[in-house]
């Protein structure tokens, strides 16, 4: 049931015995308007839109707004620059939150199941941050986040199963066809000359706080993941599920490195191999690294072949963002949803009717001990009133 919280009290009555929170339907009127004709009514929260069978409260809409100012603090803008910034996302705050909820229904729909991911993703974490004990890891994320730990938990599962989602129905369905890639190639040479470089995916099996039997499981598991890749694994999915690197999130994938910028011991391997070669399991202080070259560019111009998928990316990225929004559309179109007069959804499907439907409003009252007391004594006396249409004879037998 949708409803707006509201407090009310009388003066006449001890607190004892008053409704603390008291839920009242979301009525046509703001909770502010009803404030005025009830001077003792308090507002707790304020429903802004209803979206299927769920609410957006104006409480969420601060609270993302502060993130948002939060993220723009860090960056160290210009105030000017930094006021615009705020205002141009305030104006998409409603939307966003929508978007969110209803990728989030819809991966309920489709049964998308990330929990075992996140039991990983929360457990490479752990190893990162080398606290082992539960307790003081919950602690932790009280402390960075602000949020408890079982909030901190559903936002990181409700953000992978949104990503699932865009991935599943969005991503996919984008196709480029490999001569439009080599047009832009050739129209563009200029963005593919390179120093020699390489591209790299790691996975990482850690040894950290391992006996001499676990140090030798872990070079048994890397060893096993190096064999699976050679013979066609794919390595980035292999790297989310196994890396204990921070990089598993990203599927394993490094920015790119020139000649200088590694180890030289890992820098004569990677350098003399071409595209496609995955090493043998690497000794490291923390672990066993595997390395694969995603690609491998030499000086100067590279060929098309060796730099297709970054010319695939050029393409793709600018034509997710609207195929995304014609996918919220029609998510739009088929939800119920609702909206408060005052505010506006940014990426409302055209045509769609979002009228804030007034409902009954139900206005409870407050009761003393007495009424309570009389109110148990007639439920007593209906025992001793026949029903209408039975009989209060007793057969025997």
């Amino acid at each position: 049931m949708v409803m707006t919280i509201v407090m009310r009290t009388k003066s006449v009555v001890p607190l004892c015995f008053t409704a603390l929170a008291i839920p009242l339907l979301a009525a046509g009127p703001a909770p502010a308007d009803a404030a005025k004709d009830e001077p003792n009514v308090k507002i707790v929260e304020q429903i802004i839109a209803k979206v299927n069978n769920e609410i957006i409260t104006l409480g969420e809409l601060e609270r993302s707004r502060k993130q948002i100012e939060s993220a723009i603090a860090a960056q160290k803008v210009p105030p000017q620059q930094a006021e615009k910034m705020l205002k141009d996302a305030e104006k998409n705050l409603l939307r966003d939150k929508i978007d969110s909820l209803l990728l989030v229904q819809k991966a309920k729909d489709l049964d998308i199941d990330v929990d075992n991911e996140v039991s990983k993703a929360i457990a490479r974490i752990q190893l990162e941050t080398n606290i082992s004990d539960p307790e003081k890891f919950q602690q932790m994320v009280r402390e960075q986040t602000g949020m408890s730990y079982e909030d901190y938990k559903q936002q990181f599962k409700e953000d992978l199963m949104r990503q699932q989602v865009i991935r599943r129905e969005v991503g996919s369905r984008i196709n480029i066809p490999t001569a439009e890639l080599k047009k832009y190639y050739d129209e563009h040479h200029d963005e593919f000359i390179r120093d020699e470089s390489v591209v790299l995916r790691e996975i990482l099996i850690s040894t950290e706080g391992k006996d001499e039997a676990g140090i030798a499981a872990a070079e048994k598991k890397a060893k096993d993941i190096a064999a699976r890749a050679r013979k066609g694994e794919n390595f980035g999915n292999m790297a989310r599920e196994n890396s204990d690197a921070t990089t598993a999130r990203d599927y394993g994938q490094l920015p790119p490195f020139k000649r200088g910028m590694l180890k030289k011991e890992i820098e004569d391997i990677v350098f003399a191999q071409e595209r496609g070669y995955v090493t043998d399991p690497i000794k490291v202080p923390n672990g066993f690294l595997i390395l694969k070259v995603e690609e491998h560019y030499q000086t100067g111009l590279q060929p098309f072949e060796a730099v297709q998928d970054e010319v695939m990316s050029k393409l793709y990225m600018p034509r997710l963002e609207p195929a995304l929004r014609e996918y919220l559309t029609k998510l739009r179109e088929n939800a119920f949803l609702q909206i408060r007069p005052g505010y506006v959804d940014s990426g409302a499907a055209p045509g769609k009717d979002t009228t804030w439907q007034d409902q009954l409003k139900l206005t409870p009252e407050t009761v003393t001990k007495e009424e309570v007391a009389q109110q148990k004594r007639r439920r007593r006396l209906l025992w001793l009133i026949p029903i209408p249409g039975t009989s209060t004879t007793v057969k025997k037998n």
